[in-house]
């Protein structure tokens, strides 16, 4: 791949429902009851049922490897949880859509400016990757 400074990476939508919560909760280990029981989720503040910050998190990680075509091209990747996704107890739940911004590209690696939304609210703040790309010729 090669990418130039300020081009704009084609958006990624995202579903998320109650069952793939449910899925990372498995395979995560947490089961903290605010990601599946909206008694609790409500009880604690919350607007309902959010999906784990590290489940937001790994969506725009499959943005960035759908991007560069290479789950090895990611060699760094860090965010910070502005907002949680509330997932309904429906059969559409919630929808995020990751975006992205090649900041600058020096010596075979993309500076990548993410916007990760749900419900057109951003959920994730300061997220940034740097992934090797081809080098400029």
């Amino acid at each position: 791949m090669t990418w130039q400074d300020g081009e704009q990476l084609a958006p990624q939508t995202f579903p998320v429902t109650r069952a793939d919560l449910v899925r990372y909760a498995g395979a995560s280990g947490d089961f903290n009851p605010i990601h599946w029981n909206d008694r609790t989720a409500t009880a604690v503040g919350l607007p309902g049922v959010i999906a784990h910050g590290m489940f937001t998190m790994a969506l725009a990680g499959r943005a960035l490897v759908a991007w560069s075509g290479d789950p090895g091209a990611v060699i760094e990747f860090g965010v910070r949880f502005a907002k949680p996704v509330v997932v309904p107890d429906d059969d559409r739940g919630a929808e995020v859509t990751v975006g992205g911004t090649v900041k600058s590209v020096a010596d075979g690696v993309a500076q990548v400016e993410l916007t990760v939304t749900c419900g057109g609210e951003k959920v994730l703040a300061q997220a940034r990757a740097k992934l090797r790309v081809a080098a400029q010729g």
